[in-house]
């Protein structure tokens, strides 16, 4: 099989798709239609592969329906339009820059992206922080969370406890947030 050939399979009635990568472990990803993407290394046996579906077949049932409700609860949330949206970051941006104006002199440049596996991304070499559209459907206390989880990263580009401490700092109710906005 090809590095980048997929196969479509079946084991524990799961049905996903394998993708032989360089990689070292079997990773396993439920998407956000439900279907069941597997990558594993090239000389993994096809039955040790099976195994390892089979033997998560109650988490990947738990998983489709986490993402059908999610699907629904956003479905059910109209999403602005890219302007609309705009307005509610900046609104959003200008409330969080202030608390980073020693580190960024000037408020970075807010974006609005189509966005379907990230809520948002910070580029600290462009000064700019883009967000998903569909944030604007949510909370303004959410989109307040995003905000100043990308503002962080002007000051911690990765995601170590350093990162979180300073999102704390600010944000003493973080973990409360985030798990509203992955619910």
């Amino acid at each position: 099989m090809a590095q980048s050939e997929t196969q479509h399979r079946t084991a524990g009635g799961v049905e996903y798709e394998l993708t032989r990568k360089r990689v070292r472990n079997i990773n396993l990803r439920v998407r956000a239609d439900g279907t069941v993407a597997v990558s594993a290394p090239a000389r993994t046996p096809l039955g040790r592969v099976d195994e390892f579906v089979a033997g998560r077949a109650g988490w990947i049932a738990d998983a489709r329906q986490r993402q059908a409700q999610r699907a629904a609860a956003e479905a059910a949330r109209p999403v602005p339009d890219k302007a609309a949206a705009l307005a509610l970051f900046e609104a959003s941006s200008a409330r969080i820059w202030p608390l980073f104006a020693e580190i960024r002199p000037a408020p970075p440049e807010i974006r609005v992206r189509d966005m379907r596996s990230r809520w948002g991304v910070c580029c600290p070499a462009k000064n700019r922080i883009t967000l998903a559209l569909r944030l604007a459907a949510r909370e303004p206390d959410l989109i307040d969370y995003v905000m100043l989880h990308e503002y962080c990263h002007f000051v911690w580009p990765d995601h170590q406890p350093r990162f979180w401490a300073l999102v704390a700092r600010y944000m003493p109710d973080w973990k409360e947030r985030r798990a509203r906005l992955r619910g």
